[in-house]
């Protein structure tokens, strides 16, 4: 019988040392490989969710007789709930056990999803939409903090490599499932296949992760409450920016969400660093190499996301192509980085990650560059070099 989880250390590090002793050396090696299969399928589940919706909104704009900003909320909805509350999902599975949270959040995106299959109206969709971004902000911190507990410290390194393959080839894939889906049996069925996923991994858990124990440390409401709005706040006004059209709020309404959003940053900073069980240890604001990352971070996965976004609404209105000849045109960017993920990250270990977070981010705006030329060429060529 496995033995329970001890306490996390709470160094900030995936890669840390378990404490107080090595939690992977005590599950048998069959229950490793199924609990990383689990954290996979679980992943996979809300990252192709975020991608593969991408070439089916014209269709949706199409079914449900909606605006181009009506329908960019089935996006915004999922997205905004994901970004305001991940975080807090990581947090909620340090004090309430991680394979627990992780059931819940499988649960409630398996339903949400049902929900969207059957959605009488955008409205409904988009509301389902929601509900899936709060269950993937508890998938996505729990699945990988749940791979960090299982696997000793020779092993956790090859573990998360596995699952950071798996999580960027379902996302990069999304988009040729989700036009074939689309195109062959209707945009319901891009929902479809979650719901048998999340049953898939709530069984694995039940059978095969070990009892936890829930910490000592409480969970910081407060700071959770706080940094929810915030983030909210801030997502909702930059979803504002842009011309005006139907449906968009009023510039002053949005100006001060966007005030009042950092305002409750500043506010959750100072709550954080006088609190005894913060949700983020403010030494980490201190740790240069942290933000730095973290800002390169957004800024590239933004000029993905926007990329996803429009390009798709590029082929299928513009250059007529099919839901699944729109998907194909994503198959470059989904090859490259299933052929190059493992060498590159090799590569990395030889030279130094400096150089690769460097060319990387230079690479994608040599693209963002070709995509703006409209050229055929020049399109496909910018896909590939993302």
């Amino acid at each position: 019988m496995s033995q329970p989880f001890a306490e996390p250390c709470g160094r900030g590090f995936i890669e840390a040392e378990p404490c107080p002793r090595a939690l992977g050396r005590e599950i048998a090696a069959t229950h490793k490989r199924m609990l990383l299969t689990a954290c996979v399928l679980a992943s996979a589940m809300a990252f192709i969710d975020g991608s593969a919706l991408t070439v089916a909104l014209p269709m949706l704009r199409a079914f449900f007789d909606a605006d181009l900003a009506t329908v960019q909320w089935v996006l915004n909805g999922y997205v905004l709930a994901l970004a305001a509350l991940t975080m807090i999902g990581g947090a909620l599975a340090d004090v309430y056990g991680k394979a627990r949270m992780l059931k819940i959040g499988c649960l409630g995106f398996g339903a949400a999803s049902a929900a969207c299959i059957v959605s009488p109206s955008i409205e409904w969709l988009i509301a389902a939409r929601v509900v899936q971004g709060i269950s993937a902000a508890l998938v996505t911190p729990a699945s990988l903090a749940l791979i960090g507990a299982t696997y000793p410290k020779e092993e956790r390194n090859s573990a998360i490599g596995i699952w950071a393959a798996a999580s960027a080839l379902t996302t990069a894939g999304g988009p040729v499932l989700g036009g074939w889906l689309t195109e062959t049996f209707g945009w319901q069925y891009v929902f479809a296949i979650n719901p048998p996923l999340a049953l898939i991994v709530v069984a694995l858990l039940t059978i095969y992760a070990p009892a936890e124990q829930r910490a000592q440390r409480r969970f910081d409401f407060v700071g959770a409450a706080i940094l929810a709005g915030a983030l909210v706040s801030l997502a909702w006004a930059l979803s504002q920016i842009g011309p005006q059209r139907p449906g968009m709020a009023n510039p002053v309404l949005a100006a001060g969400a966007g005030v009042s959003g950092l305002g409750m940053l500043a506010a959750y900073a100072v709550w954080e660093r006088f609190s005894s069980h913060p949700m983020t240890p403010p030494w980490l604001l201190g740790n240069r190499p942290f933000v730095v990352l973290n800002v390169a971070t957004l800024l590239v996965y933004t000029g993905l996301a926007v990329m996803f976004f429009l390009l798709s609404f590029d082929l299928i209105d513009r250059r007529h192509l099919t839901p699944t000849g729109a998907g194909l045109v994503f198959l470059p960017f989904t090859l490259g980085v299933g052929l190059l993920s493992q060498p590159l990250g090799a590569l990395a270990d030889r030279i130094g990650v400096r150089s690769m977070l460097s060319v990387g981010p230079l690479g994608a705006a040599l693209a963002f560059m070709l995509l703006a030329l409209g050229k055929d060429a020049s399109l496909l060529l910018g896909v590939l070099l993302r």
